[in-house]
């Protein structure tokens, strides 16, 4: 690495992220705004033990039932397009969820549904939490009505509880279809080892990209007996926060965090939090 490089952005500080899927391009992303990566895959996306519910939806939507279908993640609508299959074929479930009204929450789930050649009805504006799903659903009340109608909510791995009381309270039908849970990775080392690096001071910088991540973490350190010192280690560290819903897990928890970025997405996270973090980690440590 370049002296050029090594000085710019996060100035060779010690980055933590718990980011799985995209573990790779994360630490890739920190390497080159200028920070030392430390990557500790934290999740693991497991098919549900029962697809009963699958069942039950695919059948509804088969019989004209469903009126309205809300997408939260392109992950969870590729699983559910591969369970149906159990049900029907994919060209039968393409066609019945093309004559429903389907709702997009993010990016996501909109090019997996554009990719199976479903119409969307609307999508949702960044950064893309169930406030601002029910904000654009309130906006089309005359085209997607709610009231008295059957809308189906496809969850992404824990329950969206505000967004199912939500359409409770406009007066919508709601069910929910659960294909895939988050579990811990199969090799928890690297998550024992971050647990530790945190407890010990060792971590300068920490970005979060799902509530998850942050639970898992502490799950990990509480069952190594380490987990008050990594709360505290977390207060002396600059916290980067992907959006509203992980910030909220993070307060929850009782960790402040100090930025989010501008877009929701896992590159202007890195860059935005690197060009302030020597700021905030001199804020932070005094």
């Amino acid at each position: 690495m370049s002296d050029l490089v090594t000085k710019a952005g996060f100035q060779g500080a010690r980055v933590l992220a718990l980011e799985s899927r995209r573990a790779k391009e994360m630490a890739l992303l920190i390497e080159n705004n200028g920070g030392h990566a430390m990557v500790a895959p934290s999740t693991r996306e497991v098919a549900a033990e029962d697809h009963g519910d699958v069942a039950k939806f695919v059948s509804a939507l088969r019989a004209g039932q469903v009126d309205v279908v809300i997408f939260l993640t392109g992950v969870g609508m590729r699983a559910l397009a591969q369970a149906a299959e159990t049900v029907c074929t994919r060209e039968e479930f393409v066609a019945a969820l093309s004559k429903t009204t389907v709702v997009a929450r993010g990016p996501k789930p909109m090019a997996v549904l554009r990719e199976f050649g479903v119409p969307i009805a609307a999508t949702v504006p960044e950064p893309n939490t169930w406030r601002e799903l029910l904000q654009t659903l309130d906006e089309k009340n005359d085209a997607i009505p709610l009231k008295g109608r059957s809308v189906v909510v496809q969850e992404h791995g824990a329950p969206s509880v505000e967004l199912i009381q939500g359409l409770t309270e406009r007066g919508a039908n709601v069910t929910t279809v659960h294909v895939y849970e988050w579990s811990l990775p199969e090799d928890l080392g690297p998550l024992r080892e971050a647990a530790q690096a945190v407890a010990g001071g060792e971590i300068e910088v920490l970005l979060v990209t799902s509530a998850v991540q942050i639970r898992h973490l502490l799950q990990i350190a509480e069952e190594m007996g380490i987990r008050e010192q990594v709360v505290d280690g977390l207060s002396h560290v600059v916290v980067g926060s992907i959006g509203p819903i992980a910030s909220a897990a993070l307060r929850e928890l009782g960790i402040q965090v100090d930025l989010e970025p501008s877009h929701p997405k896992m590159g202007f996270l890195v860059k935005e939090v690197a060009e302030r973090s020597a700021e905030l980690l001199q804020g932070k440590r005094g």
